[in-house]
């Protein structure tokens, strides 16, 4: 088998079935990573030894004939963020160089507990606050499909990682799209879950044990390379976890086999007022029109009668209003309670909006971003789309629409544009119902063909 290009859920069953070993599939991964990671960068803070002694373990475990769990054996890399035990965690920010969590983050110790080989970290944006990954600690990472474009951000190190096959599963961060752009820049599934579905505790550097400033509108969720991956991962580390009381009681349902014949989705090449290539816009068309040849309920979408560009200045309010919080000095004049009780209640008017919306459509189809990975640039310089210039500050737009509603949201590949590059298209569901999102992307993944190995790779 491809080892390195298997999906997670074929390299388990592998290891499982004693036809690969948990040592070759981490040697497989670690060539891998030592013969493109150069011109890549995205692997960070390897941990060579330690997995090596990790595998083997999980290697003598199985020939007693036990198991770990659904991972067993499988090699992983983790966004640099997570805070874990005995391995750097930085975020890209020299402050953090060399700080070592003295334990695992909830998300860690699940993905650790069901048998997975953490191997490294994946690099990030600094401070994860952009959409291209770049830091003064480890440099730019560069797209497989082309090394001059973005991988995008924050979670850029991870999507590439992932799609160079030097890792089968990631867990990234996204508070403003930030899992779904990097995946769909580089041809990957990614997840943002239901906010509140997936522990935040301990995903970020906490040296002084801080109060957490981040609870609302982030997420943790997968990347990976298939439909069925997705749901893997989700499932082992969705779920109350004893530590962030924020989460839910909702129960982690099992992902259905649905009948394109039995769906109803609404599609929206654009929003009012956004920017979009002419090819993305053009792909929405065309995988709603294939849904409806294949029998599903389709139709262009009726979008809630929102000020999508007021819901984008008023989730980036909220966004300051944490950052605030976690700054080490007070500001001169702090956010009054009632200015954030006010920002809750406007945010509080579109989540309605768009869980009235979501009452008639099992899911919404449309853009990751407005356009394809760019070339890489500064921080805040205009963006080329269809040979026009659009603010940089938008890039993350048709994504960062669901972090303030706090719907779950998956980028999954669907072909791609005139310049050989991913394109990424969008599927929102309704709060709480990743299984049902996750059944629908599994339904649709024969018409977009799903994950595509970049050349050279």
């Amino acid at each position: 088998m491809d080892i390195v290009f298997s999906s997670t859920v074929a390299l388990a069953a592998a290891i499982a079935t004693r036809k690969v070993s948990a040592v070759e599939a981490l040697d497989a991964h670690l060539a891998q990573i030592d013969n493109h990671n150069e011109a890549v960068n995205a692997v960070i803070s390897l941990d060579r030894e330690g997995a090596l002694e990790r595998a083997k373990n999980a290697d003598a475990v199985q020939a007693c004939g036990e198991a770990l769990g659904p991972l067993h054996g499988v090699p992983f890399t983790l966004k640099d963020m997570h805070e874990t035990a005995g391995m750097k965690t930085t975020v890209g920010f020299p402050h953090f160089a060399d700080y070592v969590a003295k334990r695992d983050s909830p998300v860690v110790a699940r993905l650790k507990a069901a048998g997975g080989v953490l191997m490294a970290k994946t690099n990030v944006a600094t401070m994860l606050g952009d959409w291209q990954s770049d830091n003064p600690l480890f440099g730019r990472t560069g797209n497989p499909w082309n090394l001059q474009r973005t991988a995008g951000g924050s979670s850029g190190g991870a999507a590439a990682a992932l799609c160079s096959g030097m890792t089968p599963f990631e867990v990234g961060s996204d508070m403003q799209d930030s899992i779904r752009l990097p995946a769909a820049f580089c041809g990957v599934y990614g997840l943002k879950p239901t906010e509140h579905r997936v522990s935040l505790a301990g995903a970020f550097p906490d040296p002084g044990g801080a109060a957490r400033s981040v609870r609302l509108m982030s997420c943790l969720g997968p990347l990976v390379r298939s439909a069925d991956d997705l749901a893997l991962i989700y499932q082992i580390i969705a779920g109350p976890d004893g530590s962030d009381t924020d989460l839910a009681p909702v129960p982690v349902e099992g992902v259905p086999k649905l009948d394109p014949k039995t769906l109803r989705i609404a599609f929206a090449p654009t929003f009012p007022g956004f920017s979009v290539a002419g090819t993305i816009s053009a792909a929405v068309e065309n995988l709603a029109r294939q849904l409806q040849s294949a029998g599903a309920t389709v139709e262009e979408a009726k979008l809630p009668k929102l000020d999508l560009h007021d819901e984008l200045t008023q989730g980036g309010a909220l966004i300051g209003m944490m950052m605030e919080a976690a700054q080490p000095e007070p500001p001169e004049e702090p956010t009054s309670v009632s200015r954030w009780f006010d920002a809750l209640a406007r945010r509080d008017k579109s989540i309605l909006a768009w869980d009235q919306f979501f009452e008639t459509w099992d899911a919404l189809l449309c853009p990751v971003a407005m356009t394809t990975a760019f070339p890489h640039c500064a921080p805040g310089s205009p963006i080329q789309v269809d040979g026009k210039q659009q603010s940089y500050w938008m890039l993350p737009a048709y994504g960062a629409v669901f972090n303030y509603s706090g719907h779950p949201a998956l980028s999954l590949p669907c072909g791609q544009d005139s310049d050989g590059l991913p394109i990424g298209l969008q599927l929102v569901g309704k709060r709480w119902s990743e299984s049902r999102l996750l059944g629908i992307a599994r339904a649709i993944e024969p018409l977009t063909g799903g994950f595509r190995r970049p050349p050279g790779y």
